[in-house]
């Protein structure tokens, strides 16, 4: 895809904050003033180019590889995730020579962003620290002990889907028809938070994650502040776990409608910070259907201290879609954050569609 293409899905990311914020002071925007059609274009392209991807690194596996790094489409273990340093379905970093981790990578780099792939970067990075801080006394600890999986076979016309999942790290894409892509369970954690020694002192992976959320409880009024704070003690993580469904709860806190329009910019930043993780056509698609089910009925909710170094829980949960961030364990120096959609964490309302159709 030409830059052109991908800057003109950045402006559309964008755009779509600014649209949330004005729909109460001007006229609703259609889907046509985002050019949809050129969106959907490209969202095409992605597909075709993540599955080109995939195999190119499944033909660069040799049999016994390949073993390890595929399985069928149906395995219950495709939807069996979590963000551990335990062993995960799949073939590791560590397995592959220097050209099959590239196109391994290929893979990576057409599913996330240049921002999500910094942040996965820093993230597998830190697991040096945490050996260097624990001297073996914990868990294994290695930068290449990171699982590719490839569930189905790319290309073909049945769906298929793959994953890279490791410790604080779980990436699940879900592909079908050409057409579609689900991106969710999309975890991403960091510990630390932040980096209190050594040569990268004050490095911090999720830094707009956390930062941006208490700029905007900050900039709560009294009244406010009193629905967005659900309790002054905070989980000891995600609420959702890692499970298969993340079912809708009850919606608790804060609700957009309620928020001034700059505080609702703050909102949107901070969703865009999320979605901006994945691929612009991926977020595009993303910020899409978060204004389509309704900006005003999304809830903020804010758990625990409200400084820095104190540990803290929020969850941002709208009609279709549930984020959490918990930073509580190890001294408020650990993040865990997650993106899951009610509908659509791996696939499941666009394979019902899919096998619907193709049974008629």
């Amino acid at each position: 895809m030409g830059n052109g293409r991908r800057e003109f899905l950045k402006q559309a990311v964008a755009g779509l904050g600014l649209i949330n914020v004005l729909r109460k002071h001007s006229r609703a925007v259609s889907p046509s003033d985002l050019r949809m059609t050129e969106l959907q274009t490209d969202f095409m392209k992605l597909n075709q180019s993540m599955a080109q991807a995939g195999e190119a690194f499944l033909n660069s596996l040799s049999a016994r590889q390949r073993t390890a790094a595929v399985l069928s489409f149906d395995n219950r273990r495709r939807e069996e995730w979590h963000y551990t340093p335990d062993p995960h379905t799949g073939i590791t970093y560590k397995e592959l020579d220097q050209r099959q981790r590239q196109l391994a990578d290929g893979l990576l780099r057409a599913g996330l962003s240049q921002k999500g792939l910094a942040k996965t970067a820093t993230i597998i990075s830190l697991e040096d620290i945490l050996h260097e801080e624990e001297r073996g006394q914990g868990p294994p600890r290695d930068p290449e002990r990171y699982f590719y999986a490839v569930f189905g076979e790319p290309g073909r016309s049945q769906p298929w889907a793959w994953r890279l999942e490791g410790h604080h790290i779980s990436l699940n894409f879900t592909l079908i028809n050409d057409e579609h892509i689900a991106s969710t369970p999309s975890f991403f954690g960091a510990h630390p938070a932040e980096v209190q020694h050594g040569p990268r002192k004050g490095v911090r992976a999720l830094s707009g994650e956390e930062d941006l959320a208490r700029t905007l409880l900050k900039s709560l009024d009294e009244p406010q502040r009193a629905q967005a704070i659900i309790s002054r003690q905070a989980p000891s993580d995600i609420l959702s776990g890692h499970s298969r469904k993340a079912d809708p709860i009850k919606p608790v806190g804060l609700q957009a409608k309620s928020l001034s329009r700059k505080q609702a910019e703050v909102l949107m930043n901070l969703l865009q910070e999320y979605a901006g993780n994945m691929a612009p056509e991926i977020a595009a698609r993303r910020m899409v259907n978060l204004r389509s089910a309704g900006f005003g009925d999304i809830h903020f909710a804010w758990a625990g201290g409200t400084e820095r170094s104190q540990g803290h829980y929020y969850r941002i949960q709208g009609p279709t879609f549930l984020l959490e961030y918990d930073n509580v364990q190890d001294d408020a120096n650990h993040i865990h954050s997650v993106w899951r959609d009610f509908n659509n964490d791996f696939g499941q309302d666009l394979l019902a569609d899919h096998y619907k159709k193709a049974h008629r």
